[in-house]
């Protein structure tokens, strides 16, 4: 109970809290960018073998493989990552980088994706404070951060994700933490058709698809939780941001234009945005 009333009492003992339970959140999410698209791939591949009768084979994936199990390994040397070596940020300093067995690098991401994670929901509670937005902002960023990784890597958004945050957002919209109902339910339906009409006028004029299924779903996602108001601000902040990075791209690497880009990215970020700061940016503007 003490630990409830400085968190509602105490903004700076607040913004811990937020920080490092982001910063555990962030080392559960490098699991999830990680694992969740080979279990998706897994899971196809074994449904594509039991349409063609055709007998299963090796995909290199354990069959018991999930979030949870195998405990986490060095894939270089397969050493059993300890819980003394899996603290975030603190664990990767502490072994500079390096696997404690091998001494092969550990990629910079997992620190980077802790830390963010970290960031991210401090802000979060520094601009809601100790309510029930805050807790529902939380899960949303939770949510964002593995969607931005899993798109931006794999040009995927999992359902597994996207609709469960689909009916989160309609479900807070039913006590009214955001947005009433009226607004959640059509922001939803408004944010999937909207991409949805745009991907098959696209389609019809240049027999070209420019976006997957995923961002509809996922656009609908942020609908439910900002609403149908705020849904061109997340339209507008997403596309003017893809253009000007895949603009530079272009020029700065020689990226072909040809060359897909995910457009996921874009919208969790501008979502995310839009979920904290989307009131404040509109009122701005008409002003």
């Amino acid at each position: 109970m003490e630990a409830l009333q400085l968190l509602e009492t105490s903004l700076p003992f607040l913004l811990l809290a937020a920080g490092l339970l982001g910063l555990m959140v962030g080392s559960f999410l490098n699991v999830v960018i990680y694992r969740l698209p080979l279990m998706m791939e897994q899971a196809l591949y074994r449904e594509c073998q039991e349409c063609l009768g055709t007998p299963a084979t090796d995909t290199g994936i354990p069959e018991h493989f999930n979030l949870l199990t195998p405990a986490s390994r060095c894939p270089a040397c397969g050493h059993h990552i300890r819980w003394i070596e899996n603290i975030p940020v603190i664990s990767f300093l502490f072994l500079r980088g390096k696997c404690a067995e091998c001494g092969t690098a550990i990629t910079w991401r997992y620190p980077a994706v802790e830390t963010i994670t970290a960031i991210l929901s401090t802000t979060a509670a520094l601009h809601f404070g100790y309510s029930m937005q805050l807790l529902a902002a939380l899960v949303f960023t939770w949510a964002m951060v593995p969607l931005f990784l899993i798109d931006f890597d794999r040009q995927i958004l999992p359902d597994t994700i996207t609709l469960p945050l689909l009916w989160l957002g309609l479900f807070c919209s039913l006590n009214g933490i955001f947005i009433d109902s009226h607004a959640s339910i059509t922001g939803a339906a408004a944010g999937y058709l909207s991409l949805w009409l745009i991907y098959h006028l696209f389609r019809l004029a240049t027999g070209k698809e420019g976006m997957g299924y995923g961002d509809f779903k996922l656009l609908g996602a942020i609908g439910a939780w900002v609403g149908w108001q705020s849904l061109p601000l997340v339209i507008l902040f997403s596309s003017v941001v893809g253009a000007a990075i895949g603009i530079t791209l272009i020029l700065a690497k020689g990226r072909d234009h040809n060359q897909p880009m995910p457009f996921g990215p874009f919208l969790a970020a501008a979502g995310w945005i839009t979920l904290l700061w989307g009131n404040d940016i509109m009122a701005l503007y008409l002003n």
